[in-house]
């Protein structure tokens, strides 16, 4: 298949490797992305993708937790400009949308769209299409999640970043002043080093093995160019402690705790001698994954006038 100029700079801002090596990767899995940066790392060309190289959409974040009903929801709405998003009228239309999300039994968008959107006579898709209308904007529900128990947010927003998380912890006290916290301290965790997963044993199976190929392949390339090539056991061992570092990495519980890096997280809750387990967390990043539309002010005008 035909690469794009466009698709190669793309990808280099993903993973800042050559454009050469980049336009060979897509070549060589047929413009799939995501085999593009596996290949790219197998052969020791980039370390990850930046995520933050596709982060551009525009929109709002937001959490929220009915403590009556111990029932929380966090939501990502998009629009297409920062201006819209900062109005009074989406604003309240994304806190809406997640007032819904904790009065229904909803999985999914489209069953969300369905449902009347609470504080409103008419339906979640009714009061978008009239928001589209007065904002003037395409406005989007890309997604939400629901949690159930005792609940914790945060909301971080600054440098044209909007970061969500809630938290869902098992304690004795949801009101303990040290439970709160502590749940504080979590927050700012997950939401500065954005793990994937609880614990070790949350990650599946197929994560571990597709980064263990990674770096089985890194490793033996990396071998090949040595003075002095080691053995396949002794490789081996390599990519063990390299697997120990990535889960380390995505999980809460074996992460460096951001205010005291000399001890993990599981060791500083454990630490604070409270019953506190953490069960569940959700992280959303404004725009995570989506690529804006690039505007060309040149081009824009030039079609108006033909």
């Amino acid at each position: 298949m035909a690469i794009s100029a466009q698709d190669v700079k793309q990808l280099k801002e993903m993973t800042n490797c050559g454009m050469m090596d980049c336009k060979r990767a897509l070549e060589q899995t047929n413009g799939d992305f995501d085999a593009a940066v596996k290949y790219l790392r197998e052969q020791g060309l980039a370390k990850a993708a930046k995520k933050a190289a596709r982060i551009a959409a525009e929109g709002l974040v937001y959490a929220k937790v009915d403590e009556a009903k111990k029932v929380g929801a966090i939501v990502e709405v998009n629009s297409e400009t920062d201006f819209a998003a900062k109005s009074d009228r989406f604003v309240e239309f994304v806190e809406m949308v997640a007032q819904t999300v904790i009065d229904n039994d909803v999985s999914t968008v489209d069953e969300l769209l369905a449902v009347k959107m609470s504080g409103a006579d008419e339906t979640v898709q009714d009061v978008l299409t009239e928001r589209i209308a007065t904002i003037s904007e395409n406005i989007k529900i890309r997604r939400f999640a629901k949690l159930e128990g005792n609940l914790f947010t945060y909301i971080h927003n600054g440098g044209g970043s909007i970061i969500g998380t809630i938290l869902k912890l098992d304690c004795d006290d949801a009101n303990d002043e040290v439970v709160k916290q502590c749940a504080k301290d979590l927050l700012l965790q997950i939401t500065a080093s954005s793990p994937q997963f609880v614990n070790q044993a949350d990650v599946p199976a197929s994560v571990i093995d597709e980064e263990k190929e990674v770096q089985m392949a890194l490793v033996q390339k990396e071998n090949e160019s040595a003075a002095k090539p080691k053995p396949q056991n002794v490789l081996e061992k390599i990519v063990e402690g390299r697997m120990k570092k990535f889960t380390e990495e995505i999980c809460l519980m074996d992460q460096s705790y951001v205010k005291d890096p000399d001890v993990t997280v599981a060791k500083y809750i454990a630490g604070l001698g409270k019953n506190i387990k953490v069960v569940d967390f959700v992280r959303f990043e404004k725009g995570e994954g989506l690529q804006k539309k690039e505007e060309n002010f040149a081009d824009e005008v030039a079609s108006m006038i033909k």
